[in-house]
């Protein structure tokens, strides 16, 4: 079976399958670090799964919001256009933890934060955290993943 294993503290997630590391991608997690409750924008531990696939089909650099494409395609003319804007690119791999009090239902559900590993632009680091709670990853490398990884796929974070 698949799952994924997340690292807050290597910036690292992990295709993981009978306990072999089948592929391994930089990530940005929060920059205000792990953390569980409501509008904290710090990234959830412990057991997630996969809940909603998202984006399908869609091009690399499509633009969500709510869940939903916008019709754009994210460039730097764009992104000037919109300097503040939480960019949600190219696939959203929706995640609900597990864990009723740390990351499922109450102050703390994960799901309802709207915690996602999305695509972002490729200008942003990987490596580092700088996201508002989700876990970012290339555009190239979220394709890739959200081909490889059905629903209900474990996620561990930490």
């Amino acid at each position: 079976m698949k799952s994924l294993q997340v690292s807050i503290a290597e910036q690292t997630l992990r295709l993981v399958e009978d306990g072999n590391t089948l592929e391994a991608y930089a990530v940005s997690t929060a920059l205000k670090g792990p953390g569980e409750q409501s509008g904290s924008e710090q990234t959830p531990r412990g057991a997630h799964v996969v809940r909603a696939r998202i984006g399908a089909g869609a091009p690399a650099g499509a633009v969500f919001r709510g869940r939903r494409p916008t019709g754009e395609i994210w460039t730097p003319a764009l992104q000037a256009q919109f300097p503040g804007r939480d960019w949600i690119l190219t696939r959203i791999l929706w995640l609900s933890g597990t864990e009723v009090g740390r990351n499922r239902l109450g102050n703390c559900d994960s799901m309802r934060r709207y915690i996602y590993i999305h695509g972002t632009p490729d200008t942003e680091p990987m490596g580092e955290p700088r996201s508002h709670g989700c876990i970012r990853m290339r555009n190239a490398d979220i394709i890739d993943l959200f081909e490889r990884v059905p629903l209900y796929t474990p996620v561990l974070i930490g």
